[in-house]
């Protein structure tokens, strides 16, 4: 089965809200075996509502709309829908009453713009909100399917997860689909694609890969979908993982939803280490991503975020006469703020940033991106020199997830 997903609402066309509802709902699908062939934006008209339903319908047979269900003037997609099916809307009892007890609750008296709310379409089926007073509706016209649920996004998991998955698994014959995610770090995007070319053409047919770029990782999707039985999917996609790992094993850290301050977490843990951060550059990314984690007070025990040389020297015992010979950022101020925060706050390890994260401050010598990085122990201090060239925003996140890769391996060293 293909999918559409729209959004309506002015607020989404102009920048003022970003969509994740449309994220949401893909990801979902996707996990039932459905495919979403297009997701778009539409404008708050029934016009545009209307003309993006015509369209849809050409692409797939369930086509999913958030947004525009709300009590104000503007929420004009029940009455498009409305037009569109050729129906009328009828209150319904139960919902006026639902709506009366969630009023109440909140101590405010229902209105009749409020109940307007419970004016639903005779010809769908109601899907209830169990988070709020917009009722999701269930349309079938011509054997395909119409589903519209409200924009605000907690509401519209609400409905999905209680009303609407359930359906899909139970109305539609759904192929079985499977995903295996392998994080990696270390190799660019192309040079893995050279390396992992001949088992990447061999792959069996119903599997494929997806490559997943960001800042520092890189992560490989495999996706398998298939009508037989799913245990010879997962299977299979488990024997052409093993393939995977035997060429680029020495490049893996994770798998699926894993992330670097994670695992760096349970490594921690595990043996009872702790953790403290000194930050120039980086600015508390890294306190940030570290914190983050469930848990992660019984392992880090603070930062300074040490933007002024001043409180370099007084907060992290950073010699003023190096400063001064070799500059903020240079390997010998970077290590000895990763010394200093280690001793001040009596951990095992520590983490120091120093860097031109831009856009100005840079110079021929060191350029904007040029970023300093140092992991210490008790057993020894490591730095590297990075040059991340690219703009303020991904320069700070490049040296962020630079530096968690330091101490992890440093931590797994220590194991």
């Amino acid at each position: 089965m293909n999918a559409e997903i729209i959004t309506i609402g002015d607020e989404i066309l102009i920048g003022q809200v970003v969509d994740t509802n449309s994220a949401f709902l893909a990801t979902e699908l996707n996990k039932l075996g459905i495919t979403v062939v297009q997701i778009s934006s539409v404008p708050d008209t029934k016009e545009g509502i209307k003309d993006a339903l015509d369209a849809a319908k050409s692409r797939a047979g369930l086509i999913l709309i958030t947004g525009g269900l709300g009590p104000t003037s503007d929420d004009i997609t029940k009455p498009a829908l409305v037009e569109y099916f050729k129906t009328c809307l009828v209150e319904n009892p139960g919902v006026v009453e639902k709506i009366r007890s969630i009023l109440a609750s909140r101590g405010v008296k229902m209105t009749e713009r409020n109940r307007k709310m419970a004016e639903l379409p005779a010809d769908c089926e109601i899907l209830n909100n169990s988070a709020g007073s917009a009722q999701g509706m269930w349309f079938v016209k011509d054997g395909q399917q119409f589903i519209s649920l409200p924009g605000v996004p907690f509401e519209m998991k609400a409905i999905y997860f209680e009303e609407i998955e359930h359906r899909l698994k139970e109305r539609f014959s759904l192929p079985n689909i499977h995903h295996i995610t392998i994080l990696t770090h270390g190799m660019p995007e192309s040079m893995m694609a050279n390396l992992i070319q001949e088992w990447e053409e061999s792959l069996p047919a119903g599997i494929r890969l997806a490559y997943l770029p960001s800042p520092g990782i890189l992560r490989l999707r495999l996706t398998g979908k298939s009508t037989g039985p799913r245990e010879e999917l997962i299977m299979q996609m488990e024997l052409e993982k093993g393939k995977l790992e035997d060429i680029i094993g020495k490049y893996i850290f994770g798998y699926g939803g894993d992330s670097l301050e994670q695992l760096i977490g349970k490594l921690l843990n595990e043996k009872k280490m702790t953790l403290a951060l000194a930050e120039s550059c980086t600015g508390g990314t890294l306190s940030s991503m570290i914190t983050s984690v469930a848990g992660a007070s019984a392992y880090y025990r603070g930062g300074i975020v040490s933007y002024d040389n001043e409180i370099k020297t007084s907060e992290l015992n950073v010699s003023p006469y190096t400063l001064m010979i070799n500059g903020a950022v240079s390997q010998a101020v970077v290590e000895q703020m990763a010394e200093g925060v280690r001793i001040r706050y009596k951990s095992d390890f520590a983490v120091a940033t120093s860097g031109i994260a831009g856009p100005d401050g840079g110079s021929p010598e060191k350029p904007v991106g040029t970023t300093w990085i140092a992991v210490a122990s008790k057993k020894r201090i490591v730095s590297s020199l990075h040059n991340f060239n690219d703009e303020r925003g991904r320069n700070i996140q490049k040296a962020a997830i630079t530096a968690l890769f330091m101490l992890w391996n440093e931590v797994k060293d220590c194991l």
